[in-house]
């Protein structure tokens, strides 16, 4: 095959021709993800016009049509001629890659919008946009398609002269993303934490695709402080006031809200310019610093601890502790490519020394909360002891050292993990039936007797004194908490198989609860899953199917005819089902069903909340989720 290649054949993709061409590139996905980063884009460029103190509004709106309007009462986007271009202002914004007022030149101090490329970028994907701005007492208008402009920049009308602002109105491009259907709970979550992290900015969300019109206000005139709050709704908190830090150095702003409740964990979030960094980074090194340190002098110096006493551990301190660090920074550097980690040396030392300062102060001010955490987390470090001497036992070891794996665990033959996969069975009469139905080069099955602990309740020293616990870390082997080590993974598929009723829901939830918090890195990478087994078997003149629901169930009787011939069974549970039926419904790989459990770290703050009040101690916030989310439940025996 002779394929000439010469200059000639290198392409150019022209100005937005390439986001056009490689999506994935600038939003990351063209799922749901990346649909929903397009309004992440316009609202980030409003919300720095707000963090530069222009801005106290911004409405999203997801119209009938599902496009979007984004209205901000910023400054507007410069309507004059940009000379370096030639372009007015709005154009550049909106038609030129990496433009904008964030690459110095002092149009932004902080931003949080992505590389610069975000009005650009939402532009060229998009059907069509229109962008309206108010300036100086004049309308100006201007529309794209396809990211390219239809019209230059014309005037159309008056406005007072203190009316400034920007609207911009656009529709994604179905034929780019894989869906176009805005998640108005989706946007919610993120407009939320927005407000939070930028003190006193009204956000407004409304979706006019239903009637009425709903509509939500997001507006906090305590910040952090009040995101605290709301993370610790579901948790009692151990003392009434929330902690704040607040303070520049260096050139960075940093915000530090904290305060303890009564749970076992850590719940601490990151953010630098309003985008969160789930791998946290030199401002979260800052704030441990800052914090065990603290805490040790005044320990020490108020005789809590001895001088000769080893001294509190950061996990010590920080058991049950609910804490934001924000910080403003002017130019962040972040280690790769997703943002997902701070490497700005300023900020560690900025961090550390207001916390350090602020917190000791506080201290001093509030004796009495003071003794309440060190005593907190002395227990803790007692806990913490215990929990190390069954961790030493539960370390899964290598056959020479003797220790083995679980007797109750069915392990597969083949030793590569990316052949294995592990099947977690409630109950020993299921667990018979898979150990009998499944493939023994590739599945393992590990039956589980009962409910296992509810870990958002107990203490480390409790969950490795748990034995169902310690046969799935002993049989997973990565270890959990500190000591995880995802590359011992022995399975590259754990797969949850509980009943298809409100107790297998439930055994399900606290298997989930259990990774979410001791090995979470398993469900970020994609190697947990839930299995389907079957609601109804239907049987019509010796011919079998398998219904998943009752949507399944009236399409088979549709095709086959609704009368006496037909032979339904309601599955209660996986015991009902020989091997036979087990295999070929739910543990063939060439038939079963898998749902991946996945976990957006973007939402990390409101996966945490939906965990601790469905498994927390509190009524009240359990009962006000379960209502407001109980018409999305699909499948569920009463």
């Amino acid at each position: 095959m002779n394929t000439e290649y010469g200059a000639d054949q290198i392409q150019i993709l022209e100005g937005l021709e390439a986001v056009r061409k490689r999506p994935g590139m600038y939003i990351g996905s063209t799922s749901s993800r990346g649909l929903h980063h397009l309004v992440y884009e316009i609202v980030d460029n409003s919300v720095d016009e707000a963090l530069a103190g222009f801005c106290k509004n911004i409405e999203v709106t997801i119209n009938q049509d599902n496009s979007i309007t984004v209205i901000d009462d910023g400054r507007g986007i410069p309507v004059g001629i940009n000379h370096k271009s030639g372009l007015t202002g709005v154009e550049v914004v909106f038609t030129i890659l990496h433009a904008g007022g964030k690459f110095g030149g002092g149009g932004y101090k902080v931003s949080g919008g992505l590389h610069g490329v975000g009005a650009s970028v939402v532009n060229a994907l998009s059907i069509w946009l229109e962008v309206e701005i108010r300036s100086e007492g004049k309308i100006y208008k201007q529309r794209y398609e396809r990211g390219k402009t239809m019209y230059p920049l014309k005037e159309i009308g008056n406005c007072g002269l203190d009316e400034t602002g920007t609207k911009v109105t656009f529709l994604p491009d179905d034929t780019i993303f894989e869906e176009t259907v805005y998640d108005y709970d989706i946007l919610k979550q993120r407009l939320r934490e927005t407000a939070f992290l930028t003190k006193n900015l009204r956000i407004v969300l409304r979706d006019a695709r239903v009637e009425p019109i709903v509509e939500k206000e997001f507006h906090y005139a305590g910040g952090i402080k009040e995101f605290v709050d709301y993370l610790n709704n579901s948790k009692e908190p151990l003392y009434p006031e929330v902690i704040y830090c607040e303070g520049q150095r260096d050139g960075v702003y940093v915000e530090v809200a904290m305060q303890h409740n009564d749970s076992f964990n850590d719940t601490t979030f990151s953010f630098v310019n309003n985008i969160i960094t789930p791998e946290g980074g030199t401002h979260l090194a800052g704030f441990r610093n800052a914090l065990t340190k603290t805490f040790n002098q005044y320990a020490r110096t108020n005789k809590i601890i001895k001088d000769t006493d080893a001294g509190l551990t950061g996990d010590d301190i920080r058991e049950g502790l609910t804490a934001i660090i924000s910080i403003k920074i002017e130019e962040p550097q972040f280690e790769g490519q997703t943002k997902q980690k701070l490497g700005n040396s300023e900020a560690r030392g900025a961090v550390d020394s207001i916390v350090s300062e602020q917190l000791t102060y506080f201290l001093e001010q509030n004796p009495v909360i003071a003794k309440m955490i060190c005593e907190k987390s002395l227990l803790a470090q007692r806990a913490r002891e215990a929990a190390r001497k069954a961790r030493d036992l539960t370390r899964r070891k290598t056959a020479l050292e003797g220790m083995s794996l679980p007797g109750k665990l069915a392990d597969c033959s083949d030793k590569d993990p990316k052949n294995c996969e592990i099947y977690i069975v409630e109950g020993d009469s299921a667990g018979g039936s898979a150990k009998t139905a499944r493939s023994r080069a590739t599945q393992a099955i590990l039956p589980l007797r009962g409910k296992i602990l509810n870990v958002e309740k107990a203490r480390l020293d409790k969950i490795y004194g748990n034995a169902e616990i310690k046969a799935m870390i002993t049989a997973f082997g990565t270890g959990i908490h500190d000591d995880f080590d995802i590359t011992k993974l022995r399975y590259h598929k754990i797969i949850i198989m509980t009943d298809a009723d409100v107790d297998g829901a439930h055994i399900s939830t606290l298997l989930l609860t259990f990774i979410y918090r001791f090995m979470p890195e398993l469900i970020k990478q994609g190697y947990v899953y839930l299995a389907q087994p079957p609601l109804y078997k239907i049987e019509k003149n010796k011919k079998v199917w398998y219904a998943y629901s009752d949507e399944e169930l009236n399409k088979i009787l549709v095709e086959i005819g609704r009368d006496n011939n037909n032979k339904i069974q309601r599955y209660k549970g996986l015991g009902e089902m020989d091997a036979e039926q087990l295999w070929e419904t739910t543990m063939d790989p060439e038939k079963r069903i898998l749902r991946r459990v996945v976990m957006d770290e973007e939402s990390a703050s409101e996966i945490d909340v939906t965990f601790t009040t469905l498994m927390g101690d509190k009524v009240e916030p359990r009962r006000e989720f379960i209502e407001a989310n109980a018409k999305y439940v699909q499948n569920l025996d009463v």
